[in-house]
């Protein structure tokens, strides 16, 4: 029941646009109370069934202008949203504060600080492989939490705090998938969903959706990740910055293409180039956007195009950003080299693919990453039909691998 009322509660109170203060403050003011004896955080536990309203219960539903049973019956709404992100959020709060005596105060340059070292691991992500940083990225992830459970704050320093624990959060779940521990990520991303949503925060909640579906997407659960990842346009909305909504469609069109949907990829694509082009209105685009470009969207483009077996479209604009593809960036380098690869080996051009192929391959060589070991494998898969193609061959025995048949 707790949940109902609580899933009830949030509901409504988005349909009129109010956050979880001023419902607070609406539900005193149906109670004929003076001051706040119900603060944000009592609307946030029940909007997360980790506590019930009971005697505020009719209270909250006169401050929403409802019926009490509209609070307690589980709505159609309510039932269709179920399988959305509800199933893929924390079953325990593992953010709630720590009983006892919390002694420290932190304040906004404390935030700045945790904010820095979120930005750090993602630049940092760029030019190391998931190997090397795993293990300060998931410290990093809990020193965060733990400094929100045990400290005090204001409610606008207390929603920053959750904000940057679902930045690293993020980060830290993309390093996890990287070095090839899937269900790691997964907890990861749902603890930072969880705090996102807490923070009322809808663009970093999409952004972390959207992680979540894309990993889905290429771990055997397609349905999951094209439900996921329309869950994190849905939740984010028009209101996102168009940056991050391009990158939410970017994700949808990837997740469409993995379950063999061309025509919504390909729908999707377009909306995430239009998005893009809409530009920000004046508005700074998130920070953890910031590798989120009209090169990215090509790579993404191209990356559809190849897995839908459409290498004509997928070449050109691979060789175009690949000219100029910064290569410091050796993991990203490797990895949209290894789609080259693969759609020349489509185009039927195996010898040109065999030279990207081998670059590709000596990159991958001093990278810690599971996403280039795997597509390392898929490069030779398609060489394989190639074997009498002398670069095939003189590839395959270079490397120590035999004849490629």
């Amino acid at each position: 029941m707790g949940n109902v009322i609580g899933a009830n509660i949030r509901r409504l109170r988005e349909a009129r646009d109010w956050s979880q203060s001023r419902l607070a403050r609406e539900t005193c003011r149906a109670a004929h109370i003076q001051g706040e004896p119900v603060e944000r955080q009592d609307i946030s536990r029940y909007e997360h069934g980790k506590g019930t309203p009971r005697e505020w219960l009719p209270h909250i539903a006169a401050a929403l202008g409802v019926r009490l049973e509209d609070l307690t019956s589980e709505s159609a709404e309510l039932r269709a949203s179920k399988a959305r992100l509800g199933d893929y959020l924390p079953d325990v709060n593992p953010l709630a504060p720590v009983c006892g005596t919390r002694t420290r105060r932190l304040g906004s340059r404390d935030v700045h600080d945790i904010a820095h070292r979120a930005h750090g691991l993602r630049l940092a992500d760029d030019v190391i492989s998931g190997g090397d940083l795993i293990r300060p990225a998931l410290r990093e992830l809990r020193t965060t939490v733990k400094i929100y459970r045990e400290s005090t704050y204001t409610e606008s320093v207390g929603n920053s705090l959750l904000a940057q624990i679902g930045e690293m959060a993020q980060i830290a779940g993309w390093i996890a998938s990287d070095v090839g521990r899937p269900e790691e990520a997964e907890r990861v991303y749902r603890l930072g969903m969880d705090a996102a949503r807490q923070a009322e925060d809808g663009t970093l909640l999409g952004y972390l959706t959207g992680s979540l579906a894309y990993q889905f997407s290429n771990t055997g659960r397609e349905a999951d990740g094209v439900a996921l990842a329309q869950a994190a346009v849905d939740e984010a909305g028009h209101g996102a910055h168009s940056t991050a909504r391009a990158l939410y469609l970017d994700r949808l069109a990837w997740a469409h293409t993995k379950a063999a949907d061309a025509r919504s990829a390909v729908r999707a694509l377009g909306d995430a180039s239009e998005a893009l082009a809409a530009g920000g209105g004046g508005r700074a685009a998130p920070g953890y956007v910031y590798w989120m470009n009209a090169d990215e969207l090509k790579i993404m483009e191209a990356r559809c195009y190849t897995e839908l077996r459409r290498p004509l479209r997928a070449v050109p604009l691979l060789r175009d950003v690949l000219a100029r593809y910064n290569v410091t960036h050796t993991r990203e380098l490797a990895l949209y080299l290894s789609w080259l690869a693969v759609a020349l080996t489509d185009a039927n051009e195996p010898d040109e693919a065999a030279d990207v192929a081998r670059r590709a391959l000596d990159i991958s060589q001093c990278i810690a990453s599971a996403r280039t070991s795997g597509r390392v494998r898929v490069i030779l898969h398609h060489l394989r039909p190639f074997a009498d193609v002398p670069e095939v061959a003189a590839l395959f025995r270079d490397r120590g691998l035999g004849r490629p048949d």
